[in-house]
């Protein structure tokens, strides 16, 4: 197993925890019924998820091979 799998592992494993707390946050928002939870629900929940998909597509990018001359 080379760095570069190592590196994906572990993006893809963050990505997988951010996405996974982003929708927990968003349900405990859906139960709460006080309007300082939209705020909870589309600030934090919303933030976390878009994190995890984030860093979930920046994962998939090749890394560059550098620039030979």
């Amino acid at each position: 197993m080379s760095m570069n799998e190592v590196g994906i592992e572990r993006a893809l494993r963050t990505s997988g925890i951010l996405l996974i707390l982003g929708l927990g946050v968003e349900v405990v928002s859906l139960l709460w019924e006080k309007p300082l939870a939209f705020l909870l629900f589309v600030g934090v929940g919303g933030l976390l998820t878009l994190l995890g998909i984030l860093l979930y597509l920046y994962s998939l990018v090749p890394p560059s091979r550098g620039t030979e001359t």
